[in-house]
């Protein structure tokens, strides 16, 4: 009995976090994401800053200052994140909670490899969440199809990018035994590196064949570039034809903190906990 009067106190208390946190339907809600959204505004503002050798010169632990700052607040709201779900793995592992969680990661790691906390800069994903924050549901409609889209045409791409990889380690070999290493291509990883600039037509110039018989392939090699771009175009294309006619909701599972949901949705479709 006691127990049971112990967890009511907390579970309300996490309840309210979790419309804080995770909802924007509330003024406190709407609130706390607005200032987050600042608040990734302006640290990544900040680690932009601190690259440029001037400002860094003049106002470096003003910046250092800041940069710890923001990543002891972003630590602070990943840890009542998780908190206030009934799942903390299971948003920890969602897209967003790897955001979140790589958001703060590299200021830590900055103590041991120096330069790391450029990587600060991943943090602008979060703002992703201004579509769910400011009710732009047509907006977040299109980013859930589109990813819907990705996440089904995955298998077909990678066994395109696997046919892809084969064909230029073969061109790449070839180039190699035609021009060899008195043309600029050394080894066969030289050649095979040509092999992907020139098929995704890039073009670096930096190696070019000299023979009639490597500018021969070269050209073949340009044309299969142009005709293999438009394949995973047409995978997408086709996936994004059926992940459309959905409509989707703002409002976040209160078990694994997922969003997307369709309209109709009574229970996510993620962990299956009722919305």
């Amino acid at each position: 009995m006691g127990s049971q009067m112990s967890e009511r106190p907390w579970s309300r208390c996490r309840s309210a976090l979790h419309k804080i946190i995770f909802e924007a339907d509330t003024p406190a809600g709407k609130a706390f994401d607005v200032a987050l959204i600042w608040s990734v505004i302006l640290s990544v503002t900040t680690v932009v800053l601190e690259s440029v050798g001037s400002i860094r010169a003049s106002y470096v632990d003003v910046l250092h200052a800041l940069e710890w700052f923001f990543t002891i607040m972003f630590t602070i709201e990943y840890v009542l994140r998780l908190l206030c779900v009934q799942r903390p793995l299971a948003y920890a592992t969602s897209f967003f909670g790897l955001v979140d969680l790589l958001a703060v990661i590299p200021t830590y790691v900055s103590f041991f490899v120096p330069g790391s906390q450029y990587l600060l800069s991943i943090r602008i994903l979060r703002l992703l969440r201004t579509f769910r924050i400011f009710k732009l549901t047509e907006y977040l409609s299109e980013a859930t199809v589109i990813r819907t889209a990705l996440l089904a045409s995955r298998r077909k791409i990678s066994v395109f990018l696997f046919a892809v990889m084969t064909v230029v380690v073969i061109i790449g070999s070839a180039m190699y035994a035609i021009e060899g290493e008195e043309n600029g291509f050394s080894d066969i990883p030289t050649s095979i590196y040509w092999a992907i600039v020139t098929m995704t037509t890039v073009g670096y110039g930096d190696i070019s064949p000299q023979t009639a018989l490597g500018k021969a392939l070269a050209s073949i090699v340009m044309i299969i570039g142009y005709s293999m771009l438009a394949v995973p175009t047409g995978i997408v294309t086709v996936e994004i034809s059926q992940a459309s006619r959905r409509g989707i909701n703002t409002q976040a599972c209160v078990a694994c903190g997922a969003e997307g949901h369709d309209l109709d949705a009574v229970h996510c479709k993620y962990c299956g906990v009722r919305l």
